[in-house]
């Protein structure tokens, strides 16, 4: 059950609920009146407003023929990413380093520099210019770069940043 709920690992499961309930062609209200639950709650959930108990996602699990528990884990998954989130707050590179500009598809504020650090190391040394690109290397450090980037940006086996030399 696990790697079947791996890429829905810190989602809201209100919004997978919603999705899942879009997919079937149920609607929310009469979905909520066979769950005995008020319609308004289900929505507060599926909106992401609010946490689904354990005995909530249980009927919602047999309502859907899920697996046991199934509903109650990516709400565990989703409370762990936000406390992660939240633990993380202040650990992020020297933003006045990197133009916003370069992430111009993601709310800049709202980046999650740990979790999304090949994306970040890839879309910088792929568009970035060379102040981006030693703000990344500073906080990331050459071997999390290495291990993204591998050999596509090295030229004669060096990292060309200016006062750094990264070698393979």
């Amino acid at each position: 059950m696990e790697s079947k709920l791996e890429k829905y690992k810190g989602i809201h499961p209100g919004i997978i609920l919603e999705r899942e309930l879009q997919k079937r062609n149920l609607r929310k209200g009469p979905f909520a009146l066979s769950l005995e639950v008020y319609p308004q709650t289900l929505n507060e959930i599926t909106k992401g407003r609010r946490a689904l108990t354990p005995e909530q996602s249980l009927k919602i699990d047999r309502a859907l023929a899920l697996e046991e528990g199934t509903m109650f884990l990516l709400q565990a998954y989703y409370e762990i990413d936000k406390a992660r989130l939240k633990l993380n707050a202040g650990n992020y590179p020297d933003l006045g380093d990197i133009a916003k500009a370069l992430f111009w598809d993601t709310d800049f504020e709202k980046i999650d520099w740990e979790k999304k650090y090949k994306t970040v190391i890839r879309r910088v040394f792929e568009r970035g210019g060379e102040k981006e690109k030693e703000a990344v290397l500073r906080f990331y450090g050459q071997d999390k770069i290495k291990e993204v980037i591998g050999k596509s940006i090295f030229k004669d086996n060096q990292l060309s940043i200016p006062g750094h030399k990264l070698t393979k």
